[in-house]
């Protein structure tokens, strides 16, 4: 049995609980670039490696390229 995560916002370190929110920061901007540059996220999700290309990105967050 896995044993489960804490969650870093009620952490009462306020630099570890704000961390939380410029990861989430930081994942939307490489989001944003990997769109820009048509290039793909590569993510770890239960344990596989998991490619998600701009295309999808692009489906995924409603964005067309008519609007850049």
């Amino acid at each position: 049995m896995k044993k489960p995560l804490k969650d870093i916002r009620n952490s009462p370190d306020p630099d570890i609980a704000g961390s939380y929110d410029a990861m989430i920061r930081a994942g939307q901007h490489a989001i944003d670039i990997a769109i820009q540059t048509n290039t793909a996220i590569v993510n770890i999700i239960d344990g596989k490696i998991v490619r998600t290309t701009a295309a999808e990105l692009k489906k995924r967050y409603k964005i067309t390229t008519d609007e850049t």
